[in-house]
């Protein structure tokens, strides 16, 4: 019994690993066209802003370069596709855009009712309220009666309304769908508070007239794990979407940069690095991708820690310590599973 249990076991097997790998209709058209549509927010210091020459730089910006390094071997066949918080859903419902990295929340109505599915978090954030220095508020419980500045369709629209009634609080909204415009209300004194992702805060603040004069309250009122999706429909495109985000954390943990990638790959007798970078042949094929695609990312856009020093960090406007976004082992939720 036991040897027949062993033969099915390995006929089973066998079964399994001889199903060819189809991609799907969506991940065809993609390659077909030769690029892939990203679509990201509207300009956003360190998030999808354009540099003085032109080129799109800052996180999600780089998340759409490395999906595709890993699809194309090529990080430049991407085309960005600016869109609002207000039509970036029906975008990607409607095939306007292959994928979304643009400060997207993950929520549980998100996934179940608009035929997405999100990749692993690229940023743990929380809503936050700025206000004016001048206006000598310390603390959101401050805001009763206040004026905010909230962009519609958001979460940050619904985590506002929440917050202010579960505080027994009033607040007027200013809903202004435009990122400039918001900005623009709130620097005039057309709002007491804008309020959005911290990180979109930062953001903002960076590009304020005068930075000195806001101020980020100390609350943190909602959860906001910013992850790319792709519709439903597709799951080799949401596969490599997925993994893509998984080799920049998993680089990092192995020390993997833009500058090393090339030279380990080559000298490493790491089983675990060698498999990651495609020392094994075929290992790969499951995700229809070459065997090098992992190096091909990493040399476009560095490792997770790289992409978020380069756009987000201590040396960028912004600012940003990684707090829960720096790795598991350095006490952060950042986590890859293995690449086995």
């Amino acid at each position: 019994m036991k040897s027949l249990a062993l033969a099915t076991a390995v006929l089973g097997t066998a079964l399994v690993a001889a199903v060819p790998v189809q991609a799907g209709a969506i991940l065809d058209q993609i390659r077909a066209r030769g690029d892939i549509r990203c679509g990201i927010p509207q300009p956003t210091a360190g998030w999808a802003a354009p540099d003085n020459r032109g080129v799109m730089r800052g996180m999600d910006a780089d998340t759409c370069r490395a999906v595709a390094a890993a699809l194309f071997g090529d990080a430049g066949k991407v085309n960005f596709v600016t869109t609002t918080s207000a039509n970036r859903f029906p975008a990607l419902q409607n095939g306007e855009v292959d994928m979304l990295a643009r400060v997207t929340t993950w929520t549980f109505s998100r996934d179940t009712t608009l035929g997405f599915n999100f990749a692993p978090p690229i940023f743990y954030d929380g809503q936050g309220l700025m206000v004016s220095a001048r206006s000598g508020i310390k603390s959101a419980r401050e805001l009763d009666g206040a004026t905010v500045c909230v962009q519609p369709g958001t979460t940050t629209e619904l985590n506002l309304a929440d917050y202010f009634r579960s505080n027994n609080m009033r607040f007027n909204a200013v809903v202004i769908e435009s990122s400039d415009e918001i900005r623009a209300a709130f620097f005039s004194g057309r709002c007491d508070v804008y309020t959005t992702d911290r990180s979109a805060l930062a953001s903002a603040r960076a590009v304020a007239p005068d930075p000195r004069q806001y101020v980020v309250l100390p609350e943190v009122i909602s959860k906001e794990p910013l992850a790319p999706l792709v519709r439903h429909g597709d799951d080799q495109l949401f596969d490599i979407v997925k993994w893509t985000v998984f080799a920049l954390i998993e680089a990092e943990e192995m020390g993997l940069t833009q500058a090393n990638v090339e030279r380990m790959a080559a000298e490493t007798k790491d089983p675990a690095m060698m498999r990651f970078l495609g020392r094994e042949a075929g290992f790969s094929r499951g995700a229809q991708l070459a065997d090098n695609w992992v190096i091909n990312v990493i040399k476009a856009v560095g490792n997770y820690g790289e992409m978020y020093e380069r756009n987000l960090g201590a040396d960028t406007p912004l600012g940003l310590s990684r707090g829960v976004n720096n790795l598991w082992t350095k006490g952060g939720l950042m986590y890859s599973p293995p690449f086995r």
